[in-house]
């Protein structure tokens, strides 16, 4: 095979392969806002650990609805502000040898609820004031057990800029969309960030009690709910949430080394999909390399706007064209590093946690 064959070749199979989960991705259902005057039977449930920088601005997302903070270990004001906005706030338990805080905290702030519906939100998210009802009334519509949103996001520092997109790109293209929203399939998927539950729903999976050892407990409580045949459901919320979710690359990296590779073995179908386009995307720099080296000169400099071009939806701006290739050998060491860690045990410093 010619360089120049070469290029052509893997130039269809890497458009192929973000184009495919761009698809898959918009093909979640998207949510739309209903317009009612009635608060939903619903608390929100916010786990929190030193999140004075966010926790006001999410609590106002929830306008005359009752919100639990719970504080897990905080040694920052979080408490104080949560409690100056009129949340109740609570201490997380101790946590069990193996837990991990967040559904711990989680666990707690359920606990403290007595409403038909739990909204379990993350610190870091912010919403229209009409979201809690519009989500709750979709999924009373729709008659879902469980129902998760993925978010807008918001990408501020050079790194998130160029490492998110073609993170969450490369995320979907391990995900059936038709097959997450099924009854029948057990491909499981969950965005814990926001995810809602029917409160008999959550008593009949075991609360985040029975996924509190798990680094992904969103993934691990939406396979949970499929073994036990209950009706969920993933799907978009970008005109009516938000999330930043890394502020730097020091925790877009221990964040992504704490999940990716454990994402891949909960759903090693997805994971191998993943896997496969990781490898296709990173055939990019050794081929352009081959065609200078061939003197293929326009099909080198054709060559270079292949990645930028394939996730154009993802960076939604031309600066595609020279923050992808960045990304996605930048975000291949994240994954090697995450898939050593995890064969390895070794764990991962998570806001002043050892995870893993």
């Amino acid at each position: 095979m010619t360089a120049l064959t070469a290029a052509i070749v893997f130039s269809i199979a890497i458009l192929v392969v973000g184009w495919k989960a761009h698809l898959s991705y918009v093909r979640l259902p998207n949510l739309q806002l209903q317009l009612t005057t009635s608060q939903p039977d619903l608390t929100v449930i916010i786990p929190a650990r030193n999140e004075a920088a966010n926790i006001g601005r999410v609590l106002s997302s929830f306008p005359g609805l009752p919100v639990i903070v719970v504080d897990d270990g905080s040694t920052d004001t979080t408490a104080e502000i949560a409690r100056r906005a009129g949340a109740l706030v609570m201490d997380a338990p101790p946590l069990p040898p193996g837990a991990l805080g967040k559904p711990n905290a989680c666990q707690r702030g359920a606990s403290a609820a007595d409403s038909r519906w739990l909204l379990f939100v993350d610190a870091d998210t912010w919403y229209d004031p009409r979201f809690a009802a519009t989500f709750a009334g979709y999924a009373e519509a729709e008659k879902l057990d469980m129902v998760s949103a993925f978010l807008l996001q918001h990408t501020v520092s050079a790194p998130e800029q160029i490492l998110l997109p073609y993170a969450f790109a490369l995320y979907f293209t391990g995900v059936n969309p038709a097959n997450v929203n099924s009854v029948i399939s057990r491909e499981a998927l969950a965005n814990g960030q926001c995810l809602l539950v029917r409160r008999d729903a959550y008593e009949k999976l075991g609360g985040h009690q029975a996924v509190i050892n798990s680094v992904i407990e969103d993934v691990a409580m939406a396979r949970l709910a499929k073994e036990k045949e209950l009706i969920t459901r993933v799907i978009r919320a970008e005109g009516l949430g938000n999330v930043r979710m890394y502020e730097n690359l020091g925790a877009i990296w221990r964040g992504f080394e704490k999940n990716s590779f454990r994402f891949l073995l909960v759903n090693p179908l997805s994971g191998l999909l993943v896997v496969v386009a990781s490898i296709i995307f990173t055939t990019y720099l050794p081929l352009l390399v081959v065609l200078i080296l061939a003197q293929e000169w326009l099909a080198a400099g054709l060559f270079t706007l292949v990645p930028g071009v394939t996730l154009l939806p993802w960076y939604r701006t031309l600066a595609a064209l020279w923050r992808a290739p960045i990304a996605i050998y930048l975000f291949q060491l994240i994954a090697l590093s995450g898939m050593l860690k995890a064969l390895t045990r070794g764990k991962t410093d998570w806001k002043g946690r050892m995870v893993g």
